[in-house]
């Protein structure tokens, strides 16, 4: 048997194959948003970058939002079901509190990142459950180990890189990203320099060109994850377009 027919109804069925279609479908929720994103690291720093696409004029830009602060020092950048995002912003918001309270620092990044893919593995687990729509994205600098850079996606996977891409123009990224990475492009310049990068990136890759309402990013660096304003966003399209 080679069709899903009887297997997608619940969770917890594999199907002959091996497959779990429910958590397909949980990626494809994520691909049917058409929101690409993308997250890199430079010597201090880490910038988070998505589309941001607002779905009816009468809709207020400032309530469309997929990156979120978890905490001082990290940020959150979601992409798929807006719904699941803020949920899962509001999990690892808890998660976060209920760390720093028990063991009385804040939580690490890496920590944070484990504790929710294990959650959204225990979510394809349970058939009263269903994985969420969204791949969530960690950013944070340690003092420490430096820059650092966590995907979490609907299956529980989770992992550290140095650079990553969500959403349907995902291989593009990576292969823009894997080349810029190869010729050490990310070492070159300051927080301002690694921001602009990463418009440039993303502008590439989409084949368009951005107004400030058109992308949100976030950037965490020395303890601290901030969200660009869409004047601070503006400043840096001028700089990028004056280079030209």
């Amino acid at each position: 048997m080679s069709n899903s027919a009887g297997f997608d109804r619940h969770i917890t069925i594999f199907s002959p194959e091996g497959r779990l279609f429910q958590v397909e479908y949980a990626f494809k929720a994520v691909t049917a948003a058409n929101i690409t994103a993308l997250g890199i690291t430079g010597k201090d720093t880490v910038v988070l970058i998505s589309q941001k696409k607002v779905p009816d004029k009468l809709l207020d830009p400032k309530t469309v939002s997929y990156l979120f602060k978890i905490s001082k020092h990290i940020g959150m950048m979601a992409t798929g079901s807006i719904a699941d995002s803020r949920s899962l912003a509001t999990r690892a918001r808890s998660e976060a509190n209920d760390f720093e309270y028990k063991y009385g620092y804040p939580i690490p990044v890496d920590v944070l990142s484990k504790r929710m893919a294990n959650l959204a593995q225990i979510y394809t687990q349970r058939a009263y459950m269903r994985p969420s729509g969204a791949i969530i994205t960690f950013g944070a600098f340690d003092d420490e180990k430096g820059p650092l850079l966590y995907k979490v996606d609907p299956a529980g996977y989770y992992i550290g890189s140095k650079a990553t891409a969500v959403g349907p123009k995902q291989d593009e990224a990576t292969t823009a990203l894997e080349k810029k990475y190869k010729n050490k492009e990310y070492l070159k310049g300051d927080t301002t320099k690694l921001v602009e990068t990463a418009i440039i990136t993303l502008s590439n890759v989409l084949n368009s060109e951005f107004k400030k309402d058109d992308i949100e990013i976030g950037v965490a660096t020395d303890g601290n994850f901030t969200i660009l304003t869409s004047d601070e966003i503006e400043e840096r399209l001028i700089a990028i377009a004056e280079q030209d």
